[in-house]
């Protein structure tokens, strides 16, 4: 399977009007400078909707491993970052933040940059052993809100600073990296990550300032892998087939390694220790990294280090928490997923995009919802036994048997506001396993559903129709009713 997306084919016509790039203008004030001393940093929460952005005009800052250009303006809305600088600088800040100040407690960073020297260590020797070398493959794990992909963001940056090429793979279906929220993706990166915008946009919105990006997107329509251990486990074994392959192609890729981010629910020993030892033996981790769990570094620590041969034992490590690192309520959360999708389909200001109208009968659409324990009970769109027992095998059943995971249904309202994406299978003729082990293809947005006409509208990022594949609807990411006017 290739890291691929479709790319993006502007069209003249288009029966879609992009939302307004601009945001509102923030109150008439003058730009203030901030000085920030030797190992401190500038941290700031700024609401969506509202305008701020951020200038260096002396010394030398970065955004989770990402330097600031000197003398360029950055602009954020419904962010929080910290800015870092190691000597001392000087920023130019002007707009509304939420909140805003100078951070002194950044012990965190030396830390991570100590993990950073380590990781170092441990790609030259892979280099020096040769075709077989292989270069440290981490896991990153701990509670939500605690600093994990801001970690696997800076130690991915300073890799790609020195000339490597680590890839990453998010297991957080909340996060949208490269694809929208109810994604599980994979990319190398081979260029640097972006102040603004972090890992960037995927290339099927279009093109870039930066190297195209190629990621390996798999479906998770859930919140969280408790939703079915079992099946997200098997996808993951799945996955790591094709994740471990790409690697074992690209011998820079290999000695640069694998940095795995996950969800913070994974962090309850009584459910899901065993999907965290399931992720260790699938990607072949050499090294776990913990932040913000003293009892999960110890038991991980117990389970992984010291009750091991040492031939077979795993380093772990317990980082400390960034002192910036707060939590987000589920609105400021929902609104960021939101956002994702908007720049899904419509792009960065920088990079207006243009998707594509298609209009679609229900005789030629298969789509398959993804049952959860919360659907369970919901008798919309079920049938039969379907709806009896949600228990999935994993071995692979019938969309239509009882224990399904997928289940076919006709188009409905239901369905508008929400995004389908668009699976690398035929859509008939398939059975769960097959729906759920397919890469993802692409999103759609079902802008309108006309049950009388038995038509469907979509917004798509390509041009071109996606042919006969099946359609996955979940409940991540939420429905964006202002998508379209």
């Amino acid at each position: 399977m290739a890291f691929s997306l479709p790319g993006l084919g502007l069209a003249a016509d288009n029966s879609f009007a992009a939302p307004s790039a601009d945001l509102p203008s923030a109150k008439s004030q003058v730009a203030r400078t901030e000085r920030l001393g030797e190992r401190t940093e500038w941290r700031f929460e700024v609401a969506f909707g509202k305008n701020y952005s951020i200038k260096l005009t002396s010394g030398e800052a970065e955004l989770w491993g990402t330097e600031l250009a000197p003398s360029q303006t950055y602009n954020f809305s419904g962010y929080k970052g910290a800015i870092f600088t190691w000597q001392g600088c000087s920023l130019e800040v002007l707009g509304e933040a939420e909140s805003e100040y100078v951070g002194q407690e950044t012990e965190y960073a030396v830390e991570w940059l100590n993990v950073h020297g380590m990781l170092e260590t441990l790609r030259d020797e892979a280099a020096a052993a040769g075709v077989h070398g292989e270069g440290p493959r981490v896991l990153v794990v701990g509670p939500d809100a605690v600093g994990k992909s801001s970690l696997v963001r800076s130690l991915t940056a300073w890799g790609v600073k020195v000339g490597r090429t680590p890839t990453v793979l998010n297991l957080d279906s909340r996060e949208g990296l490269l694809a929208p929220a109810g994604s599980l993706t994979a990319v190398t990166a081979s260029s640097q990550t972006e102040v603004e915008s972090g890992y960037g946009i995927a290339p099927v919105s279009g093109p870039t300032a930066s190297p195209v990006k190629t990621p390996l997107v798999y479906g998770w329509p859930f919140p969280s892998p408790t939703e079915n251990s079992e099946a997200f486990k098997a996808l993951l074994t799945h996955a790591a087939l094709h994740v471990t392959g790409k690697l074992e192609a690209n011998t820079d890729a290999k000695r640069s390694g694998l940095i795995v981010d996950t969800p913070g629910s994974l962090n309850d020993p009584k459910s899901n220790y065993d999907i965290l030892s399931h992720i260790i033996s699938e990607f072949s981790i050499t090294l776990i990294l913990t932040i913000g769990s003293e009892r999960l570094y110890n038991d991980l620590n117990r389970r992984f280090n010291q009750s091991r041969g040492d031939d077979k034992a795993i380093p772990v490590l317990r980082l400390t928490k960034p002192g910036g690192a707060v939590e987000s309520d589920a609105s400021f959360l929902k609104q960021a997923r939101a956002q994702n999708v908007r720049q899904y389909f419509f792009g960065l200001p920088q990079i207006p995009l243009n998707p594509h109208s298609h209009s679609v009968p229900f005789s030629e659409l298969n789509i398959y919802r993804a049952k959860s324990a919360s659907t369970s009970d919901d008798q919309d769109f079920k049938s039969g036994a379907a709806a009896e027992d949600d228990d999935y095998e994993p071995d692979g059943a019938s969309h239509d048997s009882p224990g399904a995971l997928y289940e076919k249904i006709e188009p409905s309202t239901a369905l508008m506001a929400s995004l389908v994406a668009i699976k690398l299978c035929p859509g008939t003729h398939v059975d769960d396993r097959e729906i759920r082990d397919s890469a993802v293809m692409g999103y759609l947005y079902v802008a309108d559903v006309d049950e009388t006409k038995k038509r469907v509208r979509f917004l798509a990022p390509h041009p071109q129709r996606w042919g006969d594949r099946a359609l996955v609807w979940g409940s991540l990411p939420e429905p964006v009713a202002d998508l379209v006017t």
